[in-house]
């Protein structure tokens, strides 16, 4: 169709051809269900796990609980999610290499029944890891760290790693060269000396706390480390790096949330990758959050066989608004050595993007990220809206695909 056969168009066809545009997606979304439609399947795990550890109720309730009780052996795994023999040797092989733990929150979310589960392939080791591909440390975060525990690539902002602790490990994590064998939280006297970085250089007016998870540290020391953050009269806001709404949601607990309180403006980014990751409990989290003033932003990982297709991401990013999450990026995979299975190519991300345009609301676009190699930085990729710019006019077309032209006069 073309713009002139588009206005001439009655009204009646106009809106019977929007009514189409989105039929697709209505037809699919009901697949794409999200932990919070599947609930039964979810609540079966829980108590299985919960059987199995001899829990209670009480206990799962307690993020310590949770964090104890990880599971970390494929003997612990196998059960739960009835593994078949190769899959367990495998994953005996990849785990000598590259270190896995799970909390039983987020095991549970796994449905069992499904080979292909996301939430699965985000924590269960495979075999495709062993494949050598990539690097440790695609970014040159070494490279860019002026301070130990400090990354720094941006003017105004930088990074504080204060952990190597996660509620769960990501499989694709770009930093699982910091894992390790054992969970370390940083020495205060070392987070000290990054915080002094940042006191002695005044055009730094914006503080990622990351790690790991930054919400590993204990109550006391996030209490500490903002009251020392906010002292420094430059430091505008302080953002906090954080998957436990998705992986761990009982450590966003009312005393940690009053203390985030005290120090506003707070930032929570949070990295829900699937709509399954959407449950009960990650729900009230990112409310708990929210109804203390805490803006959230999302930031997904675009990943094969995860969350590589248009309804998927779009189902996605419209459930997180429900539970008041903006969707803030999405970034292109890194080049993490054993992580090649997960990576796609630009043109996925791009189609992905193109779908959402005009399909739903802006709320629900985030931006589209390559991080630059050797740490250049986020660059955004955007499909080409803009078709041609002069000194009198300029040609763009719309999310159908339809040219129009502006004045680009002065």
């Amino acid at each position: 169709m073309t713009i002139e056969d588009y206005n001439i168009c009655d009204e009646q066809d106009r809106f019977i051809k929007l009514e189409k545009s989105i039929k697709a997606y209505e037809m699919a979304k009901g697949s794409i269900k999200t932990g919070i439609e599947d609930f039964e399947i979810v609540e079966a795990q829980k108590q299985k796990i919960l059987k199995k550890l001899r829990g209670t109720e009480e206990d799962w309730k307690d993020y310590k609980w949770q964090l104890n009780s990880r599971f970390d052996s494929v003997e612990d795994i196998s059960d739960i999610l009835n593994l078949t023999d190769d899959e367990k040797e495998k994953m005996k092989v990849v785990g000598d290499k590259f270190r896995f733990a799970i909390s039983p929150y987020y095991m549970s979310v796994i449905n069992p029944n499904d080979p292909n589960c996301p939430v699965r392939k985000q924590s269960i080791p495979c075999g495709e890891e062993l494949d050598e591909s990539g690097v440790l440390d695609p970014m040159d975060e070494a490279g860019w760290s002026p301070e130990e525990l400090v990354t720094r690539r941006y003017p105004d902002r930088l990074i504080i790693k204060v952990t190597n602790m996660c509620g769960m490990y990501c499989r694709f994590c770009q930093r699982r060269r910091m894992i390790g064998e054992h969970d370390v939280n940083a020495p205060k006297d070392k987070i000290k000396k990054a915080i002094d970085y940042v006191r002695n250089h005044p055009e730094v007016r914006d503080v990622l706390v990351t790690g790991g998870d930054s919400f590993m540290l204990s109550d006391s020391m996030i209490d500490w480390l903002l009251s020392e953050l906010r002292s420094i009269e430059h430091v505008e806001i302080i953002r906090f790096g954080t998957r436990t709404p998705v992986t761990l949601p009982q450590r966003i607990t009312p005393e940690l949330v009053e203390i985030l309180k005290k120090y506003h403006p707070i930032y929570v980014n949070t990295h829900f990758n699937s709509q399954r990751e959407i449950t009960e409990e990650s729900k009230k989290a990112c409310e708990l959050l929210a109804n203390a003033g805490i803006p959230l932003g999302n930031q997904m990982v675009l990943l094969n066989g995860v969350n590589n297709d248009p309804h998927t991401v779009r189902k996605l990013n419209q459930s997180l608004l429900r539970i008041r999450v903006k969707p803030y990026y999405i970034f292109h995979p890194k080049t993490v050595k054993g992580t090649s299975h997960f990576w796609v190519n630009l043109e996925e991300g791009m189609e992905i993007m193109e779908t959402l345009r005009g399909r739903t609301s802006g709320l629900a676009i985030p931006t589209y990220i390559v991080n630059g190699s050797k740490g250049l930085g986020k660059t955004p990729v955007l499909p080409n809206y803009l078709l041609y710019i002069g000194k009198e006019k300029a040609v763009l077309r719309n999310w159908e695909g339809l040219p129009f032209e502006i004045d680009n006069k002065k």
